[in-house]
């Protein structure tokens, strides 16, 4: 289904626009293979640590991911099926249950980072963009952070919340991808299907980015967009280590 998304392509470090082949797009995403990708498979991953602060993560210049999403997006599923265990991240029906930093070591190498999620809150002043204060820090000062993995809920309208949230990292020159969760998600009987979903979103976030980030269709259930999410971190790394 994702052929019929209008998008423009994320063309990585090494890549020029025509250069470009139909082979070098990853299946379900706008992401563009290029020379930085490569080894991308996961074989370990260990907890490391939680932190409070920004100023309490580990501090060994390792590069990180930071997968941030809206309360119950599916954020630890996600890990779960990138790393392929069921019990590395804790998950939960109920929302808001990660309130810690939480760090993921992978092939001894890289960082998954495991944060609150944003837009559970009683108060209402709270409700268009709450996720913590030290949560932002992280963002403004992890200078070994490679990318945001923004989870957006494919199965739903575009949510404000979520706009907001792009928004915010876009003003502050934060990298980021967005990951279009829950897309196995097929019932048009309870709305739109998700690549309507993922089309107006689109359609919306492209009011205020000149360079439309990547982005790319998910599912925790099937596994869908797995191996090429990996690929498309994997170059992303890569690069932040030359």
């Amino acid at each position: 289904m994702a052929r019929f998304i209008r998008t423009v392509l994320f063309l990585p470090p090494g890549v020029e626009q025509d250069e470009v082949t139909e082979d070098m797009i990853l299946p379900g995403s706008n992401i563009v293979v290029g020379p930085y990708a490569g080894h991308s498979q996961i074989k370990e991953v260990e907890f490391v640590k939680s932190s409070a602060k920004a100023k309490d993560c580990p501090k060994d210049d390792k590069p990180e991911f930071a997968i941030l999403g809206r309360s119950n997006v599916g954020k630890s599923s996600l890990i779960n099926a990138l790393v392929r265990k069921k019990e590395v991240a804790f998950t939960s029906k109920k929302p808001g249950k990660t309130q810690l930093i939480n760090h993921f070591l992978v092939n001894k190498s890289w960082y998954f980072v495991d944060l609150p999620g944003y837009g559970f809150a009683k108060a209402p002043d709270a409700a268009q963009m709450n996720w913590s204060t030290f949560t932002k820090g992280y963002f403004l000062n992890r200078e070994t952070l490679v990318g945001v993995l923004l989870l957006i809920d494919a199965s739903v309208p575009p949510q404000k919340i979520d706009l907001d949230c792009a928004n915010w990292l876009g003003r502050k020159n934060i990298p980021m991808t967005f990951v279009f969760t829950k897309c196995d998600k097929m019932k048009v009987s309870k709305g739109s299907r998700p690549d309507e979903n993922i089309r107006n979103f689109q359609e919306l976030i492209r009011e205020n980015y000149n360079k439309h980030p990547p982005w790319i269709m998910t599912s925790s259930v099937t596994g869908l967009g797995r191996d090429e999410l990996l690929l498309h971190m994997s170059q992303l790394r890569n690069y932040w280590d030359q």
